[in-house]
């Protein structure tokens, strides 16, 4: 997309005001070949002729250049989903490369530097060396603090902030991210409750029941988000350890996560799976791998949000929400990272030699492989 469109606005507004093109030069002082030029994109106006041209058809500069430093939703989610792939098949610094440029060209575009700070750090693990990680990381950092400090869309410094205060913790600076969240934990006053009532109060029961359906749906994932970190806190008190699994499985299985969304569900089991080996339970820790390859080789490709006979009025919300709700990268490259997330997590070294692990590994090894 061309950011500046000056030749389409000039054979549009001359052809509005009904001169040729050499009643134009001869206004402006130049030659009839130079509005030609102008006009078919080969050259553009000098900077000093602008304020005349937009003058003379009355308009902006702006105007004039049909300046255009934003994109739509529509667009960003295009670009982002096609990079999301050029990930899994292109040489790494080309794509960072495509990413950058993109960047530069829509600096003021908020929506886009917001997801492609998303789209970096989610492919931060195909950089090798952690110098080079932490770089990447710090470059989706920056993207996030312009959100934040210069964007004037709630919502989206809001996620910014988080995003932010993510970046921080994953390059060890525990005391920016406490600084960035203070303060950022309020009582919750779900607005699904109060839609649903409103729809309900208009006689749009079926609205009402898809927007509850949504905020169940939300807060599961929320929830998911939180049982694997109260896991790791609790990896030195088994009976408490087993009690937070238990419960974490429970709703799992209570709303079959597995198959609604088996993204938010195998953290829980990896790090159960850690937690097992610190505590010297080798045979819980490789069930619990076992579960989690299970489910990441089952038939649950291509990954994307959707409902089921519990939430059956899901999907139609679904769709109206922001870019970024839905799952991040290309399926090659998440059944690498899942692969990897036992593969080459340190924490299970000491199963290296064991029968049991080996076909684990091998299993994810052969899901990566797959079509």
């Amino acid at each position: 997309m061309k950011e500046i469109n000056i030749a389409k606005v000039l054979v549009k507004k001359r052809k509005e005001k009904g001169i040729t093109q050499e009643d134009l030069a001869n206004y402006i002082g130049v030659s009839k070949a130079s509005v030609s030029k102008w006009e078919t994109e080969q050259s553009y106006p000098d900077i000093t002729l602008l304020p005349l041209l937009a003058t003379y058809f009355n308009i902006s500069i702006d105007g004039l250049m049909d300046y255009q430093p934003q994109m739509t939703k529509e667009a960003i989610s295009k670009m982002y989903r096609r990079l999301s792939a050029d990930f899994a098949s292109k040489p790494l610094d080309a794509v960072l490369g495509e990413c950058r440029q993109a960047i530069k060209k829509y600096y003021s575009c908020f929506p886009l530097l917001l997801q492609m700070g998303i789209l970096l750090l989610n492919h931060v693990e195909l950089l090798k060396g952690s110098s080079k990680s932490t770089a990447l990381i710090e470059e989706a950092r920056n993207l996030f603090t312009r959100v934040k400090e210069e964007g004037d869309d709630v919502s989206l410094t809001r996620k910014a902030l988080y995003m932010e205060a993510y970046c921080a913790l994953a390059t060890g600076d525990a005391a920016t991210v406490l600084d960035l969240l203070d303060g950022t934990i309020e009582p919750a006053m779900p607005p699904e409750v109060l839609m649903a009532s409103a729809y309900q109060m208009r006689g749009q029961v079926e609205d009402a029941e898809g927007v509850l359906q949504l905020g169940i749906y939300q807060n599961l994932v929320v929830l998911f988000n939180f049982f694997p970190a109260y896991l790791r806190l609790c990896t030195a008190d088994p009976a408490k350890f087993e009690e937070v699994l238990g419960r974490a499985l429970y709703i799992a299985d209570l709303f079959d996560m597995r198959h609604l969304h088996p993204g938010v569900v195998i953290g829980t089991y990896i790090v159960a799976a850690q937690g097992y080996v610190a505590q010297n339970n080798h045979d819980r820790a490789l069930d619990m791998l076992q579960q989690y390859t299970e489910i990441v080789t089952d038939d649950i490709y291509p990954l994307k949000l959707h409902g089921d006979e519990f939430f059956d009025k899901l999907d139609q919300w679904l769709i109206k929400l922001d870019i970024g709700q839905d799952l991040p990268r290309d399926d090659k490259t998440i059944k690498r990272s899942m692969c990897a997330a036992v593969a080459e997590n340190p924490g299970f070294s000491v199963l290296a030699d064991n029968q049991r692990f080996k076909n684990i590994i091998a299993r994810l090894q052969s899901n990566c492989s797959s079509e």
